[in-house]
């Protein structure tokens, strides 16, 4: 199959064509079934430590350089990358992750109290969330945030 310059696809006699680019899909999308959020971390063991005592990560499994680690939904794969640029030096060009989850308030209290630095305070927003921020050790900023029911 080969594609348009204008992104459609040229299907073989018999199959659907699937345009992209924000038009009409005419055959079922495949589904995106998770994600993982890849960082890369200056010091392993202290953002392992960071993830695992402060927000409440398990360690799933770890290789020689590398630190997978889940809490609910959320995936992360840690790299050690001693020689990165830390993010804290990419100012507002360090986030990585909008989370959605339950209880944002529950969560912000639990994360205050195990002392990690918080970047926005819990706050509802005109957008129709709850949310705070906090920031990794790497400079890493991570927003939670809860629906608001009406």
């Amino acid at each position: 199959m080969s594609r348009t310059p204008g992104g459609t696809s040229l299907a073989k006699q018999g199959e659907s064509p699937v345009k992209f680019g924000g038009g009409k899909r005419t055959s079922p999308m495949p589904e995106i079934l998770a994600s993982t959020f890849v960082l890369a971390v200056n010091d392993l063991a202290a953002s392992k430590r960071f993830y695992l005592e402060k927000l409440g990560f398990t360690e799933d499994f770890s290789v020689d350089g590398w630190a997978f680690l889940s809490r609910g939904a959320c995936q992360l794969r840690l790299g050690h990358c001693p020689e990165a640029r830390p993010m804290s030096k990419a100012q507002d060009h360090s986030w990585f992750a909008y989370l959605h989850v339950r209880d944002a308030s529950g969560l912000y209290h639990e994360t205050v109290g195990n002392g990690v630095e918080i970047w926005h305070q819990l706050a509802d927003k005109p957008w129709g969330m709850r949310e705070f921020a906090v920031v990794t050790p790497d400079g890493h900023r991570i927003v939670f945030g809860e629906k608001l029911t009406a």
